[in-house]
Order: structure tokens, then C-alpha cells, then sequence
């Protein structure tokens, strides 16, 4: 999969078939249309496009909304795009002089004259350009007027994946990654490196690893224990993630930490890289709760 930033640097891409979105997390109704889009660029004989944004838009039209966290950094999602078998993925700077494109400007300038757009793909519910002027009757009048294919993905298709972005990190809030999971169709995962604590856990016979360095957008799951697949640089093994406030020394606020216990491990302070895995998850309660796989 090729990565671009630039829309003028987008050349040479044979018979653009493509679909836009944020896509964060990459869940089962992302694969849903990627597999539309897959399909049909096969058909077509082009090449499969994802047209994205970054910064995510919520954070350029709304900067005092501080709660959005993400499900996957960027890094996280070129990974899974790759994966589900993208030609391309092209990131362009989100910004307010964009979102005021009408939905005519935005289809003739960027899709057709910018992108060179030979199909499109798009959900039923689909809007675009300032204000979401734009619904799927235009996008096929405009399909009409400037040459390109438009495919619609049914109601019926969408609703039967019954799974968003917003639903995820939902479950994901309140603790629940098993539902988180089956949503994503894969295990939530958090990355980060292991940093110093305070070590009290040894003296529990507990050691844990503090895990810091996370992405400050990334969504952290609720606080709780859960059972997790940690995976170092030494390989993979299963642990407990405690994800909670913890009284620190000296009388200072309580802070929210993040710490991994390894079964057949002590993990030392090395600040390199390390990966945690959760894949299954406690009561959802923070009091006395027994956890299992």
C-alpha cells in the first residue's frame, strides 16, 4: 500500500476507485466497504483509494472538544488499511477552509480534477461537502456530469454489520473489550514503553511494568483488571493490566496509571517499545472482581 499527503503529488494511480472516511478503528463496517471497494477496483481494472483527513475533523471544527480519543493512531491504521488490502491511502491536512466546500466544488475540484476519481464507493447515509450539503442523489448527478461511477453499499448491508466508531469506543469506556472486540473484529491494542514507577509492586510479590509513552489521543479502556497478550521485544507472553488511579507518594493527587504484570516475566525498566494486547476483561465493577479469559 502506497501512503500520499499531497493531492498534487497523487499521479499515475490507474482508475482510482474510492471511498473517504476517517475510518478509526478500522472495525467491521470499514471492512464492509473496503471489500466493495476491493472488489470493484478488480472489476474495474484500477487501483483501490482511501481518502482520509489528519487531524481527525472533530478536533479542527470543535477545539474546545477535548474528550474525543481515538481507537487507532496513525501508525496503527496505515497497518490495518495495509492489511485489508488498500492500493492506497491518501491523508490530506483537515482544515476549516475545507469544510467549507460546497459539495460542488468539492466533487469537481478535489474528486475529479485533483483526484482523477473513476469510481466511487459510499455507504447510503453518505453526505459530504459545507454543511453536508451533499447526499447520494447528487454524488450520482455529479457522477453523471463528470464521467464516474458511483456504488452505492445498501442500507441493508450496513445495518446487518450494526457496528460504528462511536460504538466501540463505548464499550471500549465502560470496560467492555469483549464487545469492543467482536466489534472491531480484532483485539484492541495499546503500545507504549515501560517506564520507572515506584516498584511497590515488588514487595507485593506483583512486579509490574508502568507503561507509559501512550499516545495522548489514543483511548485508554476503563479502569479495571483485565487479562491481556503482551507482546515485547522478547516475545510474546500473558499477563493482568491494572488500568486505574493509584495513590502516589508524598500525599500528591492520584494519578491514572497504566501497569502490566507478566506471568513468566519480570519486565525491566528499558524504555524501548513494548506492545499490550487486551483481549478480555473483568467485571465491570472496580470492586473486588474475580477476571478470566
Amino acid at each position: 500500500m502506497q501512503v500520499h499527503t499531497d493531492i498534487a503529488s497523487f499521479k499515475h494511480v490507474k482508475r482510482p476507485v474510492l471511498t473517504t472516511g476517517t475510518f478509526d478503528g478500522v472495525h467491521r463496517g470499514h471492512r464492509t466497504i473496503l471489500e466493495r471497494l476491493t472488489d470493484l477496483a478488480e472489476r474495474e481494472e484500477g487501483e483501490s483509494v482511501l481518502f482520509t483527513f489528519h487531524p481527525h475533523p472533530r478536533m479542527v471544527l470543535f477545539p474546545s472538544d477535548n474528550d474525543l480519543k481515538l481507537l487507532n493512531t496513525q501508525q496503527e491504521k496505515i497497518a490495518l488499511l495495509e492489511a485489508a488490502g488498500l492500493d492506497h491511502l491518501l491523508v490530506i491536512p483537515f482544515s476549516r477552509q475545507f469544510s467549507r466546500m460546497h459539495a460542488l466544488e468539492y466533487v469537481r475540484d478535489v474528486l475529479v480534477n485533483g483526484i482523477g476519481v473513476h469510481a466511487v464507493v459510499i455507504g447510503y447515509d453518505h453526505r459530504f461537502g459545507r454543511n453536508r450539503e451533499g447526499d447520494l442523489r447528487l454524488l450520482h448527478q455529479l457522477g453523471e456530469a463528470f464521467d464516474f461511477q458511483v456504488e452505492e453499499i445498501p442500507a441493508q448491508e450496513v445495518d446487518r454489520v450494526k457496528v460504528s466508531s462511536t460504538k466501540v469506543r463505548d464499550a471500549l469506556t465502560e470496560g467492555q473489550v469483549h464487545l469492543a472486540n467482536e466489534l472491531l473484529g480484532y483485539p484492541y491494542a495499546v503500545s507504549g514503553v515501560v517506564v520507572k514507577g515506584d516498584q511497590l509492586g515488588r514487595t507485593l510479590g506483583y512486579p509490574t511494568a508502568n507503561i507509559g509513552g501512550i499516545d495522548p489521543l489514543k483511548l485508554i479502556p476503563g479502569d479495571g483488571v483485565y487479562a491481556v497478550d503482551v507482546e515485547l521485544r522478547t516475545g510474546a507472553h500473558q499477563g493482568m493490566l491494572y488500568i486505574g488511579e493509584r495513590p502516589t507518594l508524598g500525599g500528591t493527587a492520584p494519578q491514572r496509571n497504566v501497569e502490566v504484570h507478566v506471568f513468566d516475566r519480570i519486565v525491566t525498566f528499558t524504555g524501548k517499545p513494548s506492545r499490550y494486547v487486551c483481549w478480555s476483561v473483568c467485571a465491570a465493577t472496580c470492586d473486588s472482581r474475580i477476571w478470566t479469559r
